[in-house]
């Protein structure tokens, strides 16, 4: 009887194959890292503006208790209030003669709040006074005397 040898095949993946593999989820990482962080800073500017809408009951609250602003977050338990990029939220009290000079302002420099600034410096922790420099694009900030709270590249009167 005729002996027949039939050939073997190996198994697993050539040095080419396994490139190509690597290059589609190099791609495929490319594309959804970039959509992963603009989700992750939606998010945290999302949950700033929570928090700030949640520090201006506090104040108002304060208020109507006192019939005055509180000097700083800590009169009203929240000194230590960080962003969600780790740093303190800014408080002004436009109400005294401290404050009046540092209120926030729009692109006609016309203030955006009346009775108090409350605001987060964002992503890149730069911020100017007015909302429309580059450096405050990325502020949270509260607006309006508080009918608008969001980011500051957003704001429009």
């Amino acid at each position: 009887m005729p002996s027949s040898k039939v050939p073997l095949r190996r198994t697993g993946l050539t040095v080419i194959e396994l490139m190509l593999v690597m290059a589609i989820i190099g791609v495929l990482v490319a594309i959804a890292l970039p959509k992963y962080n603009d989700y992750r800073e939606r998010v945290k500017q999302t949950q700033a503006a929570n928090d700030i809408a949640v520090l201006q009951g506090l104040i108002k609250n304060y208020y109507l208790n006192g019939n005055a602003y509180p000097a700083t977050l800590a009169d009203i338990g929240n000194g230590n209030k960080l962003d969600p990029w780790g740093r303190p939220y800014v408080y002004v009290d436009l109400t005294t003669a401290q404050g009046k000079g540092s209120s926030r302002k729009d692109h006609k420099l016309n203030p955006i709040n009346s009775d108090f600034d409350l605001y987060s410096v964002g992503k890149d922790g730069v911020s100017k006074t007015q909302l429309t420099q580059k450096d405050s694009l990325d502020d949270v900030v509260r607006a309006l005397d508080g009918a608008y709270i969001g980011l500051a590249a957003n704001f429009t009167r």
